[in-house]
């Protein structure tokens, strides 16, 4: 028979080749990469004792607020430490709050957004009444409060902003598992006996994760931009550890005066959040079935 065999369809390899299309996703990709392998690279440094260039606590007074030079590409700071180690060791910080808070956040509102599309009924009432309260409060405001009564460090950082962020993700999941849980495969898998938890989280969940993927992914960016205002602030990670945050916040001191304290952190900032932007954007784009690929 001369007829041509039906090609094959390949959802990854589809999904490689809409991702590809988009330059500006590809381009973030790699500078997240970078920022992954610099954020890998001086927390080894900080295990073994490597200072490189510097320590990132090593201060010099004789060489307060110098400008950036060969010695210093990015200059130092008014204690004379070194604004670019400073600065990638702040990396390790910023991305790690990230993660860890869209961690917490993703679970939390996998689980109710799963519970209410599910069950529906009086469960979906509750529940969505709980997230349409907790997203009637300013977020940034409630963060500030929570961490203003607890005491500013590291982790309650991480968790506050997780768990005054999942409202998005439990409304995106549960618009996904309204969709779902009508169709042949879930009734299927309940005709066949499968209990509650394994229709939701075996069945149904692996099909509504795209859209959460998206989210977490702009919401990595969203933590970071909060950490560094809190920090900013003074509310977030406390010094001598550095964070972007805080070393902009320093810098504010002495803006007239050594801009490079203010300027360097910010366009840090920027380029990361906009990276973690264009590359969810560009997963967005990707994963929507309904593009056509030429």
């Amino acid at each position: 028979m001369s007829a041509e065999r039906e090609k094959e369809y390949k959802p990854f390899h589809e999904f490689v080749k809409r991702f590809r299309k988009n330059r500006l996703a590809v381009g973030a990709m790699f500078v997240i990469l970078i920022l992954f392998v610099v954020a890998t690279l001086f927390y080894v440094f900080e295990v073994t004792g490597v200072n490189f260039p510097y320590g990132p606590n090593k201060t010099n007074v004789s060489e307060k607020l110098q400008g950036p030079s060969w010695a210093h590409p990015l200059g130092t700071d008014n204690l004379g430490r070194d604004v670019l180690t400073r600065m990638l060791h702040g990396t390790r910080i910023s991305l790690l709050v990230g993660f860890v808070a869209v961690g917490v956040s993703i679970t939390i509102g996998i689980v109710i957004g799963s519970a209410a599309g599910y069950f529906g009924s009086w469960v979906d009432s509750v529940l969505m009444r709980f997230v349409d309260v907790v997203m009637c409060f300013p977020r940034f405001f409630l963060i500030l409060t929570v961490v203003a009564l607890l005491k500013p460090n590291f982790w309650n950082v991480m968790v506050v902003i997780g768990l005054t962020s999942w409202t998005g993700t439990a409304r995106f999941v549960r618009a996904e598992f309204l969709s779902l849980k009508g169709r042949d495969f879930v009734v299927a898998a309940k005709a066949l006996g499968a209990g509650h938890a394994r229709v939701m989280f075996r069945h149904i969940l692996p099909n509504a994760l795209a859209p959460v993927l998206v989210s977490a992914t702009l919401g990595v960016a969203g933590a970071i931009l909060t950490e560094a205002g809190l920090s900013f602030l003074g509310f977030g990670v406390m010094p001598p550890r550095p964070t972007w945050g805080n070393i902009l916040s320093n810098g504010r001191n002495y803006i007239f005066d050594a801009w490079w304290l203010t300027v360097f952190p910010g366009i840090a900032i920027l380029v990361t959040v906009l990276a973690f932007n264009l590359f969810g954007e560009g997963l967005r784009d990707a994963l929507d079935p309904r593009l056509k690929i030429e």
